[in-house]
């Protein structure tokens, strides 16, 4: 279980953060003020820490000075788009900066791509009878390898990390192949149809008019 601290004196934005990260089954641990954050993340056993930067008792910037020697990895989070803030965020250590509002699969994608750089991400998915093996990418069935194209792969682990989400084709092309939009959405729509097809999917990643698609839960009726 991926564990993160969630440093955030506004209590309905700590808890959407928590919930956006419940998601993807990643478990958040809520503070409130900057001094009682840098406790916790000086006495917890965490993977991210997720740092506002405007905190009653201890600013953010603050809280970075005293947490560092703990070595979490640490993404701040903001309303102020100052460069001359993000830029001293950045030089103290942090691993990314966002600026709110943000969407939550933004903060979703930031999150993974910091755990993937500091080698603590899942190796392992399970949705159902499905097994996904991260570092052997393999996927297997009731216990039977399914023979899926590079691409198709990365396809079925973007929905399994974003279950419930609506994902736009812009979203998947961006994500998975590394280049924006161009109003095709052939190549998208054909590797979801074929991940369907072949993990019997039919009833679970569904296609949203006008938008794109969405992998339901296995908790979802």
């Amino acid at each position: 279980m991926i564990n993160i601290l969630i440093i955030e004196d506004d209590v309905n934005i700590a808890k959407m953060i928590k919930a956006t990260l419940s998601i993807v089954n990643y478990s958040g641990f809520c503070c409130y003020d900057g001094k009682s954050g840098a406790e916790e993340a000086l006495k917890g056993s965490y993977d991210l820490i997720l740092l506002d930067v405007m905190l009653p008792e201890m600013n953010g910037f603050e809280v970075m000075e005293q947490i560092r020697s703990c070595g979490t990895p640490v993404i701040f989070l903001t309303a102020m788009q100052d460069v001359a803030d993000k830029v001293k965020g950045l030089r103290l250590g942090a691993e990314d900066y966002i600026v709110k509002p943000f969407e939550a699969l933004e903060l979703l994608a930031r999150v993974d791509v910091v755990l993937r750089r500091s080698n603590k991400t899942q190796d392992t998915i399970e949705y159902g009878d499905i097994s996904v093996d991260m570092g052997r990418h393999i996927i297997t069935q009731k216990g039977e390898p399914v023979q899926l194209t590079p691409k198709e792969f990365d396809v079925i682990v973007y929905f399994l990390q974003h279950q419930d989400i609506a994902v736009s084709r812009e979203r998947l092309l961006s994500s998975v192949w590394g280049y924006e939009f161009g109003g095709e959405s052939r190549t998208v729509d054909i590797h979801v149809q074929q991940v369907r097809r072949k993990l019997g999917l039919r009833d679970k990643l569904i296609t949203i008019p006008k938008l794109g698609y969405r992998l339901e839960s296995q908790d979802t009726v």
